[in-house]
């Protein structure tokens, strides 16, 4: 077991790398496993989920090198067609692997994932999309049975913009003769990452970045280098650390255009905010001002996964702030933490309601999800004395050594082996 020790009060000043994207790291490497090649990712940011999904394609016959950061994964040799739940248990986007199986061997069989508890994330839209191009699917056993023996290209129409069920689809469709066509695709930047990926590899996809997606198929893909964008989750999350410390920070690598929803809520509480190609350039001076409300959306919406971290901001903001998360019903298990720590927080249903206070108080808390520990870190580095954060293992699931991060800024913060 491991804790985060945060000691806080310090102002954060510096620069540090945004890491390639967590989420789109993980459907680009699902989808090499179809291609049958050599590919070649630049800029690995070796999350925990990262290697989990490495352990999935070494379990289907891949071989994975990492050199320096860059990982090296050779997929011809790949033979088999289950992912077993010793795998997916630990991360919920062994789903992914559903469409690239389909694709390469006509069958597959996964058992159902695991991940973040942070509420109901059915996976049913993936099912019912692989069902639109004619896939068998039985769900027995803790497992998902895919037949795509008579596969064939078509429409997919979503029920609601799903990320996972976007991309599902997406790799399923890149080797079926014809054109498939979604709609009421998800919009997120990852997505279009991962179409130009399977474009790099010698597939045909367009349309990713708006709500119809064209997939024409093809019959043979080649070796490819690529680099996933920036993870604008992480940029995120340093943004808001800069608007609770105050200081003056500055994030290379890293795509503005992909945080603008965030970047409208951080500049209304008084975070001064300049861009210049692939960098920003962060200043706080103030306590910072609530803002009134937050509503999250599917991409180009505010992001749920930025919630947890925008309401830490808000605990220790003046004035009232109102937060409604429209997407996963259990994102607020942070509050109960955070109130631990002195904040005033009310929730009802899917709303939140957060009355700023003077300042947090160091505390023993625990991390019970991803976004949610990354709040809490947050919350610790501007709290009153130390705080004490369990359960880290989820935090690296999404940021690599975060401590070492904050280090760099200039915070106090270590980990420290139970």
């Amino acid at each position: 077991m491991e804790t985060l020790y945060v000691l806080g009060g310090k102002e954060l000043h510096g620069d540090i790398d945004i890491v390639t994207a967590k989420n789109a790291l993980l459907p680009i490497l699902s989808c090499g496993l179809l291609t049958a090649r050599v590919i070649v990712l630049h800029r690995v940011a070796m999350f925990t989920d990262v290697s989990y999904m490495i352990k999935i394609l070494e379990s289907l016959g891949c071989i994975v090198t990492l050199i320096g950061d860059d990982l090296v994964v050779d997929t011809v040799l790949a033979d088999k067609y289950e992912v077993r739940e010793e795998f997916t248990k630990k991360v919920r986007s062994s789903i992914f692997m559903l469409g690239p199986l389909l694709s390469r061997f006509r069958r597959a069989k996964v058992a159902y994932p695991g991940g973040c508890n942070i509420g109901n994330r059915p996976i049913d839209l993936h099912i019912k999309g692989l069902k639109s191009l004619n896939v068998k699917i039985e769900e027995r056993h803790g497992y998902i049975y895919c037949d795509g023996s008579n596969m064939r290209s078509g429409d997919v129409h979503l029920d609601f913009p799903s990320v996972g069920a976007t991309e599902n689809i997406m790799m399923a469709s890149v080797g079926l003769k014809g054109t498939t066509t979604i709609y009421n695709c998800a919009r997120e930047p990852e997505i279009e990452d991962l179409q130009n990926f399977i474009n790099a590899c010698g597939g045909r996809v367009s349309g990713a970045g708006s709500s119809i997606i064209s997939i024409t198929g093809v019959e043979n893909f080649h070796d490819v280098e690529y680099t996933a964008i920036p993870d604008r989750i992480v940029a995120g999350t340093y943004m808001i650390a800069c608007a609770m410390c105050g200081g003056g920070i500055e994030l290379k690598n890293c795509e503005k255009s992909h945080n603008l929803a965030l970047i409208d809520k951080l500049k209304s509480c008084g975070l001064n905010i300049r861009s210049k190609k692939d960098r920003l350039y962060l200043s706080m001076k103030s306590k910072p001002k609530s803002i009134s409300n937050i509503v999250t959306q599917p991409y180009p919406g505010f992001p749920t996964d930025l919630q947890s971290q925008i309401l830490a901001l808000q605990t220790i903001s003046r004035g009232t702030s109102v937060i409604v998360e429209n997407l996963y019903e259990s994102r607020y298990k942070i509050c109960n933490e955070l109130i631990k720590m002195g904040a005033n927080i009310r929730i009802n249903d899917r709303m939140a309601i957060i009355n700023g206070v003077p300042k947090l108080y160091g505390a023993n808390v625990t991390a019970t999800d991803l976004r949610g520990g990354a709040g809490l870190v947050l919350a610790g580095l501007t709290a009153d004395g130390y705080t004490t954060i369990e359960d880290v293992y989820h935090i690296d699931r999404g940021y690599l050594s975060i401590e070492d991060d904050f280090c760099k800024l200039g915070a106090e913060i270590k980990r420290i082996n139970k």
